[in-house]
């Protein structure tokens, strides 16, 4: 039987919207997965997931996991689905649970001389004076940019480790670096082109990432970027070095930072379940290599099944 032959037969099951802050948008991602494969499947189910309790369609055959942060990207609903012994789609479950944690997949970037912002580890409820200045105050087990600030001065810092302390015990504080926002989709083992991310103000926050939910801000895309060929190459080369030392499967996008002064490179973090609207960042990558929004889909699905 061929691979797409076999594709056709599924039933998938398209998980859906998740307990966390990003459950808005993982909606969205998949009603736009789910009618990319319709046709191409035997069947696409949408499932709204909201926590461990969830039931799957009869006769599911694989899980195809659309759901961004907490319980969907975070490893938990894929000990879930291993558990259940389904199939599901993108990284596996320790591989997910190192990129989410920002902690964690901080170490293993310095690990495997992955270039990453300097950081430092603080105790989010008692940390009167910032490590670092200026620097970006970060949960270390958020997404979307939940909860992140960028701290310019002493005034900024004490509301921006408050408002961390709502999430986590500890925080995540780094170098704020000044340059060009960077994002790589990676795909198949390959880096597809890069997308320049530039908001109309502030910095790449959940108002600017997504204005269709929150009614404000907004953000210009370039893709493919417009750098010199060789700063190009060196920006997908290490996206895949940070996809590779997280050992994620499948599928990711990396979020990098380019420095203005003189170039230097930055990983911020790396998604492993990252949107996937048909208007979303990694799409929009795969478009400009030539893989439409279904090739897109079908891909991650039989290369997830392959795997």
């Amino acid at each position: 039987m061929s691979e797409n032959s076999s594709i056709s037969e599924l039933t998938v099951a398209v998980l859906a919207g998740g307990p966390g802050s990003e459950r808005d948008v993982s909606m969205a991602s998949a009603r736009g997965v789910a009618g990319a494969i319709e046709g191409h499947v035997k069947q696409a189910i949408l499932v709204d997931v909201r926590g461990p309790g969830f039931e799957l369609p009869e006769g599911t055959d694989v899980a195809f996991n659309v759901i961004h942060g907490t319980y969907g990207e975070d490893g938990e609903l894929q000990a879930e689905l291993e558990r259940r012994g389904v199939p599901y789609t993108g990284a596996r479950e320790a591989s997910s649970r190192l990129a989410f944690d920002k902690i964690d997949s901080k170490k293993r970037f310095v690990e495997q001389g992955v270039a990453t912002p300097a950081w430092e580890i603080v105790d989010a409820k008692n940390t009167p004076e910032p490590p670092m200045m200026p620097c970006v105050v970060k949960p270390p087990r958020e997404g979307s940019s939940v909860g992140v600030h960028l701290v310019h001065s002493a005034e900024e810092w004490t509301p921006a480790i408050e408002d961390a302390a709502k999430f986590c015990d500890e925080a995540l504080v780094e170098e704020l670096v000044s340059g060009k926002e960077l994002t790589v989709g990676v795909v198949g083992g390959e880096a597809l082109p890069i997308i320049h991310i530039q908001p109309r103000s502030g910095f790449y926050d959940i108002k600017n990432k997504y204005p269709w939910m929150t009614g404000e801000g907004g953000t210009d895309y370039f893709c493919p970027a417009d750098l010199p060929e060789e700063i190009s190459a060196a920006v997908q080369a290490e996206s895949l070095k940070a996809h590779n030392a997280l050992g994620i499967e499948v599928y990711s996008r990396v979020d990098l930072l380019l420095r203005d002064s003189d170039n230097a490179l930055f990983v911020l973090e790396v998604n492993t379940i990252p949107g996937m609207t048909e208007s979303s960042l990694l799409p929009k990558a795969a478009a400009a290599a030539g893989m439409d929004y279904s090739a897109l889909c079908l891909k991650i699905l039989s290369d997830s099944l392959a795997g």
